[in-house]
């Protein structure tokens, strides 16, 4: 199942899909996933990593949230949707650059995603309106 295939599924859609939110909504649930997983991991470190699981725990909400709203197809809230993936683009390249300055794999993966988000998140605003 994907997501594009639900949105395509959705009544006021009627098969014509926005495929740049779509793919931004997907990385920023996958984004959500693994900057939880990354907090978890920094939690297992023994140097100070608090800042970057705050960074990753606060992108992840922003994350879950940026999906959340881009996935409702009923009705509009144009302004909304802009501010969320506005703060998602944000919030992301923030979190890969606290992550960036750890030598460890589950920052080095959480940098990458995040930046991905970012991207397609960067692609999808000028096409929400």
């Amino acid at each position: 199942m994907s997501i594009q295939k639900m949105i395509a599924a959705h009544p006021d859609v009627a098969g014509n899909v926005n495929e740049p939110l779509a793919s931004a909504v997907r990385h920023a649930m996958f984004c959500a996933a693994l900057c939880n997983s990354c907090a978890d991991a920094c939690s297992a470190e023994t140097m100070d990593m608090r800042q970057c699981i705050r960074s990753c725990l606060d992108c992840a909400d922003i994350c879950a949230a940026t999906a959340s709203v881009g996935t409702r197809r009923t009705g509009s809230n144009i302004e909304v949707m802009r501010s969320m993936f506005e703060t998602c683009i944000r919030t992301c390249n923030l979190c890969a650059d606290e992550c960036s300055q750890h030598d460890n794999d589950h920052c080095r993966l959480c940098t990458m995603m995040c930046r991905e988000c970012a991207h397609d998140c960067q692609a999808a605003l000028p096409t929400i309106h």
